[in-house]
């Protein structure tokens, strides 16, 4: 047994004067999906041509100009995909298809015979050239992996001269094992096959340079493509592509800084799809730059429709907590989340003025519309939910607005059914929870025969009032409606000491039927000097009505407390 390290940390790029770290990404790269080939090769069960063309569909309303669609060597539905696709003219104009080969004769000649007729591809050719491959797996040197690179390339353009291509079919060449070769002779390699290829522009000519397996932190990686850059001296005819798999996690990270060092174009899949751990996932790299200004291109606006497709088509659920296409990720259950979300919602206004950005929200770095979500959905309740939250969803979903001195009430209650019930409450429950105990609350207290009349410029009430089952008919006068109910109730004589402290009222919806809701708190209790504040609504269709019930929640949920006694009845100064 060798005494060697088990692992080691990869050795640093001999770089000097970096330029990366102190540039800023300001226009997107090509972005080039490779859903179909990479992303289908490590399906627990391939997609079917059916499958794939759904998917294809998918990817062309998201915005991707070029597609890799398929290995037309590998299988019979590769081929016959790439076939169908032209066959039936299913690919527009202004997008180019790929197709993947190894660089072997009889592989490339079927490859690119799958592309008659195209109007536009791109044939991508790949060689391993890390020691690793190349000694280990195809027991070669770098002499005989660069002319396997050479012969390959040489094979892919007469296979494009001999199928009548010329024009129309770019080539992409990746040296496999990119970040786990040795530089110079990548460069070498590289220039080597441009050379071969010819005389070229960035749109006919890509090199692709793979981190095919995660070895390096992501600051190598942009190292090694900036000190690629310095070497290689074909840019002026070249596209500088990345291709990074996940399996230190980092693929977002490394993509980015890679793009710093001087790529311009990306592959990866949606939602990161691929070997192992997976590639690339392009919806977070695109949204992260969304997020910071920069306008990709791509369009991720319908967001759960597109979560849909992938987890129907590959058979892989999406996980909640994706960064942008989970269930749970713009999703708060923080009573601290919820309310600061809820009040940056209030500000706004002068959240944007202050900042001078359209958009900047607590908790929420990108605006959850802007991929198809709802605002109403943001926040849920449970355990940890705080008033903010509670309300929050009574706002936006339901168009209740309750006082801000109800929160705390309304709050306790719902935490209360939640410690005694356990588990998450949807906003339907949480709607039914706040009806049962604050809306229309029945009690000993209760009203009939309603009338409202005028005098002079006071409103006057005449009504039933029934306490239990003693009936009285009072009347009043005041200010309004329900101030003349309550100045009736003060001068009976038979209600205990209460004040109405705290009055609110909105109509809930827009239309011609739309129903009012009211909120009332009262101070009540045994003296003037020990009374508390106790809130009651009250929903109607008539908007004093609903005041006025309002007023009798209240005074029924004080009773139920035990904080508005019989005995404790007094006449009221008014």
């Amino acid at each position: 047994m060798s005494n060697y390290p088990k692992y080691r940390y990869p050795e640093p790029i001999p770089i000097k004067d970096r330029q990366w770290p102190d540039r800023i990404i300001t226009v997107p790269p090509i972005w080039a999906s490779v859903d179909l080939r990479d992303g289908n090769q490590a399906l627990p069960e391939p997609m079917s041509p059916e499958h794939k063309l759904e998917y294809f569909n998918m990817l062309l309303g998201i915005g991707f100009k070029e597609i890799e669609v398929s290995f037309p060597s590998a299988s019979a539905d590769d081929h016959d995909f790439v076939r169908m696709l032209i066959d039936r003219n299913l690919i527009p104009d202004d997008v180019r298809i790929s197709v993947l080969t190894q660089a072997r004769r009889h592989l490339i000649d079927k490859t690119i015979e799958s592309l008659r007729g195209v109007r536009s591809a791109i044939a991508h050719c790949y060689v391993p050239t890390s020691d690793l491959h190349g000694r280990f797996v195809f027991n070669c040197d770098h002499k005989q992996v660069m002319q396997m690179a050479i012969d390959g390339t040489r094979m892919v353009r007469e296979a494009i001269e001999r199928e009548g291509l010329t024009g129309k079919v770019t080539y992409e060449f990746s040296p496999e094992e990119f970040t786990d070769s040795d530089l110079d002779f990548v460069v070498e390699l590289c220039c080597a096959i441009k050379e071969e290829w010819g005389a070229a522009t960035p749109e006919s000519f890509i090199l692709n340079l793979p981190a095919t397996v995660e070895r390096r932190p992501p600051n190598q990686y942009a190292d090694m493509i900036e000190l690629f850059c310095r070497k290689y001296p074909y840019l002026a005819e070249t596209t500088v592509s990345l291709h990074a798999h996940n399996d230190q996690g980092c693929a977002v990270a490394a993509t980015e800084l890679a793009l710093l060092a001087g790529a311009t174009r990306v592959e990866g899949t949606i939602f990161g799809h691929g070997e192992r751990t997976g590639n690339l996932d392009i919806s977070v790299l695109a949204l992260n730059l969304e997020s910071r200004g920069v306008k990709t291109g791509l369009n991720f606006s319908n967001m759960p429709e597109i979560v849909r497709i992938v987890e129907r088509n590959s058979g892989i659920e999406v996980h909640p907590r994706h960064p942008y296409a989970g269930d749970l990720v713009f999703t708060a259950f923080s009573g601290s989340h919820q309310d600061a979300i809820r009040k940056g919602f209030e500000h706004r206004a002068e959240i944007t003025e202050y900042f001078k950005q359209g958009w900047k929200i607590p908790y929420l770095h990108l605006d959850p519309s802007d991929l198809g979500r709802q605002y109403e959905k943001l926040i849920r309740i449970n355990s940890q939910s705080g008033k903010g939250g509670i309300v929050y969803v009574l706002e936006k979903e339901f168009g209740i607005y309750p006082p801000k001195t109800m929160h705390p009430e309304i709050g306790a209650v719902v935490q209360e059914y939640i410690d005694r019930t356990g588990g998450e409450i949807n906003s339907e429950e949480l709607r039914r929870i706040f009806d049962e105990n604050f809306v229309n609350i029945v009690g000993p207290y209760r009203m009939e025969d309603y009338h409202r009349a005028s005098v002079g410029d006071r409103s006057g009430s005449d009504f039933t009032w029934f306490i239990g089952d003693e009936k009285y008919e009072l009347t009043g006068q005041g200010n309004g409606p329900l101030s003349a109910v309550v100045h009736a109730l003060k001068s009976s004589g038979l209600m205990p000491f209460f004040k109405l402290e705290d009055f609110s009222e909105r109509t809930l919806g827009k239309d011609a039927d739309a129903r009012a809701m009211a909120f009332v708190g009262l101070r009540c209790g045994d003296t003037p000097e020990h009374k508390e504040l106790i809130y009651g609504a009250g929903e109607h269709s008539n908007i004093d009505r609903a005041a006025i019930a309002a007023l009798i929640s209240a005074m029924n949920r004080a009773a139920a407390r035990g904080v508005f006694r019989r005995d404790q009845a007094m006449v009221q100064t008014v």
